[in-house]
């Protein structure tokens, strides 16, 4: 499972390098992605620190989803 946050943790950073220089559509299919991952991960465990750390991300996501619909 670290594996995985660690693999979630590298897309984020790519996500927020593909905001900062204005790649818009590929932070955005990324963030899918990793959303899609996210949602995978929550779905297949019941361990309680797992799924708070699987929260945080998620809202953290939440989050870039607004700033990437707000970029004007």
């Amino acid at each position: 499972m670290e594996e995985q946050f660690d693999t979630i943790k590298k897309d984020i950073q790519l996500i927020i390098d593909n905001m900062a220089i204005k790649n818009f559509s590929e932070a955005s299919i990324k963030l899918i992605e990793v959303s899609d991952d996210l949602d995978v991960m929550l779905d297949s465990t019941d361990d309680e620190a797992i799924l708070r750390e699987i929260s945080k991300y998620q809202v953290l996501l939440n989050h870039l989803q607004i700033k990437m619909s707000t970029k004007d």
